[in-house]
């Protein structure tokens, strides 16, 4: 009932601070898969993908205060996926990757977009984990190969010398916690999304794995904020 009469707020136009906190208690309360239960519908489903700008024609980026409650409508959305299977079905059903892509590709070379990019990456991973369709979905129909490697590179922060070649500078400094933090989630997304990609069939698929692999030897010369950040990127 709790979280009934949360979501139940936020299908309402209330102040972006009553959002983030409804969102942030619901966050916690996602946890529990028992809570889980009564919630996870398609009504819900929408009015999360609502606040987190997924379902919009318009730029979902264009004002920066709304940017908390992406964040946490985000947050909300991983928690709720990895916890119940009905979700995840909802996930196909409400075409939901194809809109995390676009809101991924919205955030290229825009600024104080980090914390949005890792969770929208961090849930692309974990529906690319849980739901085999989707999976098949990101690689086949959403360009999901090429979307996350672009972030990857963005991410990373990487110059190209030629066209396989990135620069090697190696007194650049270290990637910053957010940035390490969007290269891995979108390390652990392309991971699910090419694990079945063994056998290249097309040369647009052969230079995006081409390009994908200077990219990966890139990033095993890229120092992270810490030595324990840097061990998990690579």
């Amino acid at each position: 009932k709790l979280c009934e009469g949360i979501l139940n707020i936020l299908e309402k136009d209330t102040k972006t601070s009553c959002q983030v906190a409804c969102l942030e208690a619901l966050r916690i309360l996602s946890r529990d898969k028992k809570v889980l239960v009564p919630v996870t519908t398609k009504r819900n489903m929408q009015i999360l993908m609502k606040l987190a700008k997924l379902d919009t024609v318009e730029d979902p980026l264009e004002r920066l205060s709304e940017f908390p409650v992406i964040v946490e409508a985000l947050k909300c959305l991983c928690n709720i996926i990895f916890n119940s299977s009905v979700a995840q079905k909802l996930s196909l059903e409400l075409n939901l990757a194809a809109m995390l892509c676009n809101l991924l590709q919205e955030c290229k070379d825009r600024p104080l977009v980090d914390d949005i990019k890792c969770f929208d990456l961090r849930l692309l991973f974990l529906l690319s984990l849980l739901h085999t369709d989707i999976r098949a979905q990101l690689r086949q129909e959403l360009q999901g190969v090429q979307v996350l490697t672009q972030a990857l590179e963005s991410s990373l922060r990487v110059r190209w010398t030629e066209e396989y070649k990135a620069a090697e500078d190696r007194d650049r400094p270290p990637l910053s916690l957010q940035e390490t933090d969007c290269a891995i989630e979108a390390l652990k997304a392309l991971f699910n999304v090419t694990l079945d990609s063994w056998n290249v069939h097309s040369k647009n698929e052969s230079h995006q794995f081409r390009y994908m692999a200077a990219i990966l030897r890139h990033c095993l010369l890229t120092m992270g904020p810490t030595e324990e950040k840097t061990e998990e990127l690579h």
